[in-house]
């Protein structure tokens, strides 16, 4: 029976050849359960550059130190994110050597440059994923075609010489190299420094994994590796000769009846009612009830604190999607760390349910808030928007976008501590990069706070949480929504080009211009046009922008009285004089 994971076989040889020492590093990771599934297959290759003094070094930190570096990111990461933010440590780190190394050579004349080549292959679910700088490669073979998927960062100077244009540690800014490609049961990539590559030709690289690719072969990935590197030397290889081959063996697994079974490990709740005893809970009262979950106050019956409980609908008991869904809800509330975010319970006790248990809130949601405070002052909703904020930065710190900010999705607690809850919408980058058997519930956030991009099916990002949390301060502030009623029913992009923003100040003219402008930017239709991050949106919120005070169309009367009392009794003071003048004439 399948396991429903990705299979691969693996070999790899390293050989100094004719040089005393051998300047290339290599490593493969093959790890198994969780880790397969949310990091994939890391296979590495380093070419130390020979006139570094520190190559070889440089190329065993890049190899050593990104796989592990890179199966410890958040598991919420994509790919993408993982690998970047740790070449570019791993970047600063190997520069940093070398500056320290030249600032000490005047004492002790030892300066050494730390400089390598690298290129990564993952292998997570279906999709191969590559980056690379310098000039070592990352062949795939399919189909009976070896094709080149990385590009020799080298310039050729003449004579049948070339010098690297980019390497790790070469300068403190990083331009890698990134692509993806799909996989397919039976697919070979061969990575390769120079020293393999420049001396046999890509037909009988070729003819190697053909080789190994034959069902009646007794070549193996290991073997295969091996064969490469001894041909490489007896070809007159006058260089390190390093290669690693990674056969994909087997995809994960499609079939969707036993990727349901294995989702269903525990059963759905009862119906529960007020005073029931459930897994060593007494149920206190409903919070909660929609199509999709119930949401119950409930006391742990041996330490009687208080939690809330949410349980999903027995309507989605056959439904895999919907299931998957309800598992990743407590998933992310665990991985996500804030006292801006509901906090996710572990229990004391093995669940016999599907259920999952979150801190209880004491307090009121924003929606009520709302309702109950219409003569809050500026400076406290800024606070408000401030927490808001803060809370989904810890959301986007994992790689994952929220989707459903609305008042009746935070609740603000006695004290005026906000935090955000529900996590149904969530969008977490790493777990979209799994291929399942099913199609998944891609379950958004309410019409009237969710971004255009959304519904125009376009690409989205930190700007459209962005974009809820503007319309929810905007509402805070006046009661209504920025663009009026007609924002949900559109539904293409002539409908919402014809919206036109209502200045909050028109609403309560306690709004200054320049928060004003601030939401007027978070909260504009063309995602590109927000702001780029959320801490800009704050600070703005916080300090006038001169700029939006400039582009204010407010009137002056109400935009600063004391400017318009003023020059009104210039004007009149003026207007006096002449008159006096004229009579006199």
């Amino acid at each position: 029976m399948h396991n429903g994971m990705l299979k691969v076989s693996v070999g790899q040889k390293s050989d100094p050849g004719p040089k005393p020492e051998n300047e290339d590093s290599m490593g493969i990771a093959t790890p198994s359960g969780l880790t397969l599934a949310n990091k994939g297959v890391v296979a590495v290759i380093a070419d130390g550059v020979s006139s570094a003094d520190a190559g070889k070094e440089a190329s065993a930190a890049c190899v050593k130190n990104f796989i592990a570096d890179y199966l410890s990111t958040p598991d919420t990461w994509s790919v993408k994110t993982s690998a970047h933010r740790v070449l570019s440590a791993l970047n600063r780190w190997l520069y940093g050597q070398s500056l320290r190394s030249i600032s000490s050579r005047f004492e002790n004349n030892d300066h050494k440059g730390y400089i390598s080549t690298m290129s990564v292959l993952i292998l997570k679910s279906t999709t191969a994923s590559i980056f690379h700088i310098g000039d070592s490669r990352i062949y795939r073979f399919r189909s009976g075609d070896l094709e080149l998927l990385t590009r020799d960062h080298s310039v050729a100077v003449g004579q049948g010489k070339a010098y690297l244009a980019r390497a790790m540690g070469m300068d403190l800014g990083l331009d890698v190299d990134y692509k993806t490609e799909p996989l397919q049961s039976g697919d070979v990539f061969l990575l390769t420094t120079d020293g393999v590559h420049d001396f046999l030709p890509r037909r009988e690289l070729s003819q190697y994994l053909e080789t190994l690719q034959d069902p009646d072969s007794d070549e193996d990935a290991e073997s295969t590796a091996n064969r490469i590197v001894a041909d490489a030397l007896a070809r007159g290889s006058d260089d390190n000769t390093t290669c690693q081959v990674i056969q994909v063996t087997e995809l994960p697994d499609g079939d969707a009846d036993e990727y349901c079974h294995k989702l269903n490990t525990l059963p759905f709740p009862p119906f529960l009612s007020e005073g029931m005893i459930f897994d060593g809970y007494r149920i206190l009262k409903e919070l909660h009830a929609s199509s999709r979950s119930q949401v119950y106050l409930v006391e742990d019956t041996e330490s009687h604190q208080h939690w809330v409980m949410k349980t999903p609908s027995v309507n989605f008991v056959d439904d895999p999607a919907y299931i998957e869904r309800f598992v990743l809800e407590e998933w992310i509330g665990k991985r996500v760390n804030s006292p801006h975010v509901v906090r996710v319970i572990e229990p004391e006790r093995d669940k016999k349910w599907l259920y999952y248990l979150t801190e209880y809130v004491a307090g009121a949601s924003l929606e009520r808030w709302i309702g109950q405070n219409r003569s809050s002052g500026v400076e406290q909703i800024v606070r408000i928007a401030e927490q808001i904020v803060q809370g989904l930065r810890a959301f986007h710190r994992k790689d994952t976008l929220h989707q459903d900010i609305k008042p009746a999705n935070i609740m603000v607690n006695r004290d005026g501590t906000v935090k955000i809850i529900d996590f149904g919408s969530c969008k977490v980058a790493g777990i979209d990069e799994i291929q399942v058997p099913i199609e998944r519930d891609q379950v958004l956030g309410t019409a009237t706070y969710s971004a255009p991009e959304y519904r125009l099916r376009r690409s989205t990002g930190v700007q459209s949480d962005l974009f809820s949390v503007s319309v929810v301060a905007y509402e805070m502030l006046t009661g209504y929504h920025p663009y009026g009623k007609a924002y949900e029913e559109c539904q293409d992009i002539r409908d919402f080009s014809q919206l036109k923003y209502a200045p909050a100040w028109q609403y309560n003219p306690m709004v200054p211009d320049w928060i004003d402008g601030a939401l007027r930017k978070g909260c504009s239709i063309s995602r590109e046009s927000r702001y780029d991050s959320l801490s800009e949106f704050i600070f703005d919120l916080k300090h006038p922008n001169k700029s939006f005070l400039k582009s204010s169309k407010r009137p002056l009367i109400e935009r600063n009285p004391l400017v318009f009392w003023k020059s009104l009794t210039l004007i009149l003071l003026v207007t006096q004089v002449l008159t006096i003048g004229f009579l006199m004439q």
